[in-house]
């Protein structure tokens, strides 16, 4: 059985169709050179409108069964940034450690990471994580990140994720169980 991942690109511009979404694109082609294990890629183009945000981020973890949503944009301090803001309206519990590990490596490369206010966040077997919209900072936070996401679906109950270590090593520890 294949996990299925949501991708959700957070953009104005793009849901209207002004410019082309790279965002999702370039998550979707980090995530199929990282993964090993069979997954479905359910991707969303939605304007920066938080009643969308929060109702895809609902409908993609509830109803379409996916353990791990990745957004990217919406995550700056500009008014129409709210991004943030409905992944913690539909999580139960947040994980700040995966904000603060990307804005961490962001800063190595740009110093206008720290206006970023990407998190991440659980609603039941799904784990969702913001990115900034850049491509490049795509890569450099799911880098930065990804290596525990595999060990937090299977605490959470969520789809098994495998990588190639080659690409990235997800952390597993040695009394994790195999599948």
């Amino acid at each position: 059985m294949s996990a299925r991942i949501g991708i959700v690109t957070v953009s104005d511009r793009a849901s209207a169709g002004v410019y082309e979404d790279k965002g999702g694109p370039a998550i979707v082609a980090t995530l199929t050179a990282y993964l090993t294990s069979p997954w479905e890629a359910v991707a969303r183009v939605i304007p920066d409108e938080r009643p969308q945000i929060e109702a895809t981020l609902i409908e993609l973890a509830d109803q379409q069964g996916c353990s791990l949503i990745v957004t990217t944009g919406g995550t700056g301090p500009s008014p129409r940034d709210v991004t943030p803001e409905a992944t913690e309206a539909v999580c139960a519990r947040m994980m700040p450690g995966f904000g603060e590990l990307m804005r961490t490596v962001s800063l190595r490369e740009v110093p206008t990471a720290i206006l970023s206010r990407q998190t991440a966040g659980l609603r039941g077997a799904c784990l969702i994580i913001n990115l900034p919209g850049k491509p490049s900072a795509i890569r450099t936070c799911l880098d930065a990140v990804f290596p525990a996401v595999p060990y937090c679906l299977d605490l959470i109950g969520g789809a098994r994720l495998e990588t190639d270590p080659a690409v990235l090593a997800a952390f597993r520890p040695r009394s994790s169980p195999a599948p």
